[in-house]
């Protein structure tokens, strides 16, 4: 170990900064020092550097130590713009997958994980979790057979994003499937055999 750590020189610098940006909550100096294999001093030294160098630098963040641990958090300067950024109506696109999904839910709800995989041929965890992070599908309650499986729904937000009162004034499905004679001279023309 150094007596004097040298922010510019130490190599374990890039690790704490690496520990501390994929914290989701203040580290303790403790945990720190486990980590990086150094004395809680040393580490408590290293990340007072790096809070001063953020501040010489005039960053947009700071190193700061709350709730018994350090994190990174926005620089209280720039409150205005951050406040901004949050409430700003930004549009958020959905994929495909996901888009499928919610129309799925929307069309058979209220309906589990494993009704939307059969449906969709793949697994869909993923994608529901973004739907109830983005507040369109929420848990409506459990399957009563076997199991009791979470079923899901549409929620308010849903129909709000659409425009819609509720999911009865969603255009029927029979509107987006093309008709028998249709869908005859698709096969034909991909040569499916309709045995």
């Amino acid at each position: 170990m150094m007596d004097e750590p040298d922010a510019e020189r130490d190599p374990r610098l890039r690790a704490l900064e690496a520990v501390l940006l994929v914290a989701d909550e203040p580290v303790p100096l403790s945990e720190l020092a486990d980590v990086l294999e150094m004395s809680i001093a040393h580490v408590d030294a290293l990340c007072g550097q790096l809070a001063q160098s953020y501040e010489d630098e005039s960053r947009g963040f700071v190193l700061a130590r709350v709730a018994g641990g350090y994190r990174y958090q926005t620089h209280p300067a720039m409150a205005a713009y951050v406040e901004r950024f949050i409430t700003d109506v930004r549009v958020a696109r959905l994929s495909a997958a996901a888009l499928e999904t919610l129309a799925i839910v929307a069309y058979k709800q209220p309906i589990s994980r494993a009704q939307l995989a059969l449906i969709r041929g793949v697994n869909v965890d993923g994608v529901m979790r973004t739907l109830v992070q983005r507040g369109y599908v929420a848990e409506v309650g459990n399957d009563p057979g076997p199991g009791q499986a979470v079923l899901f729904g549409t929620t308010r937000l849903f129909l709000e994003h659409l425009g819609i009162d509720s999911v009865a004034d969603l255009p029927p499905v029979a509107d987006f499937v093309p008709g028998a004679d249709i869908m005859e001279a698709l096969e034909a023309g991909l040569g499916v055999d309709g045995r």
